[in-house]
């Protein structure tokens, strides 16, 4: 059960992002000018990427409680990094 859980934090948000991009790409395309940025967002911090989007409505983040979103994101996505290496030595 604790590999399902792990396999759903990691591939869930990427998932979520690729199919919000098909389905909305002006947005995506009003907050990021390249397709770079978007791709290492899925692949290394998916969480941070999708509240990014989220809290960019004109294309720009601006704000105290966008970059608090933004940051809880970053938070996430640090912990399904950490998590796993935590949960290692316990018996």
């Amino acid at each position: 059960m604790c590999c399902i859980i792990s396999l759903l934090v990691f591939i869930g948000p990427r998932v979520a992002a690729i199919a919000w991009y098909l389905t909305d790409r002006l947005r995506w395309n009003a907050t990021f000018d390249n397709i770079l940025w978007p791709i290492l967002g899925v692949i290394f911090l998916p969480w941070t990427l999708l509240a990014y989007v989220l809290m960019s409505g004109d294309g720009a983040v601006a704000g105290l409680w966008d970059w608090i979103v933004v940051g809880l994101g970053v938070l996430i996505d640090i912990g399904a990094f950490g998590g796993g290496y935590q949960s290692r030595n316990r018996r």
